[in-house]
């Protein structure tokens, strides 16, 4: 079995990428939503496994358990994805549904935060445009 070396795409600048505020973008032909939870960059297929929403239109937000009738904890704030048509949640950092956990998730993707002179050295397939190293870019692998 040949492993393929994953190919490397300049998606966006760090900045650009605000916590509680996906960024889309096309990698590929598919749509990857970039998330930015708590300084950490994820990012997920745009699409709901569900019935295919575009995930990146639905909420931000944080997990809700009970442990027991009428006692609501909340965690992991910004961590949770909530589909917009249906509201089915998803875990930002694993694509792991809350909904049906053992079956249901969205393919995720990895990311690297890596400094702009790092991409000027190496032989990366993207747009050509005048390069200037100012600040550090977010990569997905594919």
């Amino acid at each position: 079995m040949v492993l393929r070396e994953r190919e490397k795409h300049v998606v966006a600048r760090v900045h650009e990428v605000q916590p509680g505020k996906p960024l889309v973008r096309q990698v590929k032909g598919r749509p990857i939503g970039i998330f930015n939870v708590h300084g950490e960059f994820y990012a997920l297929h745009n699409r709901c496994p569900h019935q295919g929403a575009d995930l990146c239109r639905g909420r931000i937000t944080h997990l809700v358990q009970a442990k027991r009738s009428g006692e609501i904890e909340t965690s992991r704030s910004g961590e949770i994805l909530k589909c917009p048509w249906h509201g089915w949640e998803f875990d930002i950092r694993t694509g792991q549904s809350w909904c049906d956990p053992g079956s249901m998730y969205v393919r995720q993707f990895g990311v690297k935060v890596e400094p702009g002179a790092t991409l000027v050295k190496g032989p990366y397939v993207a747009e050509t445009f005048p390069v200037t190293v100012e600040e550090d870019y977010i990569i997905v692998e594919m």
